[in-house]
Formats: structure tokens, sequence, C-alpha cells
């Protein structure tokens, strides 16, 4: 059992790591999400199953789908399209899969020898869990709450200008240069006879 924790805090390490180093920030949610899920993995072998399924629901499947939709949202354009494909290569999903599937046969382990808690002392239990988040540490929950939704809203607003910018940049430059019957591109108003003085 020790081995399985050990392996499972392995994997949380190595792939929150990647999370950081990655560029693409697809990738970084893909590691991030192998991450989260070695969490709990780890969470079920200290007898919190209670907080290894919240981890799995909320965060390896709620909290994820949303910074999802915020990477794409914030991605809009024809360019954009080129790199996501690009980053759809069968080979980016090799690392993320070769860790899921550790931390799957981990859990088939536990789960067909039944010795999920045998680390812990007890098993934490749902109303163990809301008493102590929601009694003592009530505020800081509301204030993380808060945080989360002003770095959305904040992520919005910046994503917004950039393409506001871009599309006036592109507007600009389809006015200044307009193609003639040659073809060949010329600046606007350059055809127009010179004024007479």
């Amino acid at each position: 059992m020790e081995v399985v924790f050990y392996l499972a805090a392995a994997i949380a390490i190595l792939a929150t790591i990647l999370t950081i180093t990655r560029l693409n920030p697809v990738h970084a949610l893909l590691y991030l999400i192998v991450s989260l899920l070695a969490v709990a993995v780890v969470f079920y072998i200290l007898g919190a199953p209670f907080i290894a399924a919240l981890e799995v629901i909320i965060y390896a499947g709620a909290v994820m789908v949303l910074f999802i939709f915020v990477v794409m949202m914030l991605n809009l354009g024809k360019k954009t399209i080129h790199l996501e494909r690009q980053w759809l290569r069968p080979g980016m999903w090799a690392g993320p899969a070769l860790l899921a599937a550790i931390l799957v046969a981990e859990v088939v382990f536990l789960l067909a020898h039944g010795s999920g808690a045998r680390l812990a002392g007890e098993v934490v239990g749902p109303k163990q869990v809301a008493i102590a988040l929601y009694q003592p540490y009530l505020i800081g929950v509301e204030l993380a709450s808060f945080l989360l939704m002003g770095g959305l809203v904040g992520a919005y607003h910046l994503g917004v200008r950039q393409i506001e910018k871009r599309e006036e940049q592109h507007a600009r430059d389809s006015y200044e240069l307009r193609p003639v019957a040659s073809g060949d591109p010329v600046r606007a108003g350059a055809d127009r006879a010179p004024r007479a003085s």
C-alpha cells in the first residue's frame, strides 16, 4: 500500500512540474488533470474517499472543463485554428495517457483488494469534512471563490481587448492597402489625381 501511495505522489509531483513547464495551455491542462487524479488517489489511500471523489468530480471534472472553456474562448481567430490542429496530434497524448494508465491500474488494484483506508487510522466522512471546512474556514472558502471569479473575469477582458486590437489592425490594413485592376496593392487614395495648387 505504501508503494501505491508513493507512486501516486510521484506522479502528482511529475505532472505538476510538467504543468508548470508546458508552453501550450492545452498540454498544461492535460497534465494538471493527471496531477489532480493522482492527488485523489493519495486522498483515497489516506482514508478520505469523500475528498477523493470531490477531487475527481469538482477539480478534475468541472473546474478543468471551465479552464478548457476559457482557453478556447481566448484563442479565437483564424490563426489559432491551425495551431489547435497542431496541438491535437496523437503524440501529445502519450505522456498524460501513460500517467493516467498507471493511476487507473492503482485504483483497480485498490478496489480489487478492498484496502482503501489501511494507512489511515479512520475514514473521514462527508460530515467531518463539511464541519472542518465551513465552520472555521468559511471566510477563506468564500475569498477563494471571489479570487477565482475575479481571475476568470480578468482573463476574459484581457482576451477581448486583444481580439478587438487585432480586428482594428486588420481593418486598418485592409483599408490602407486595396487591390487595383492590375492586382498590385496600392495605398487607398494613391490613384487619385493630385490637387492643383
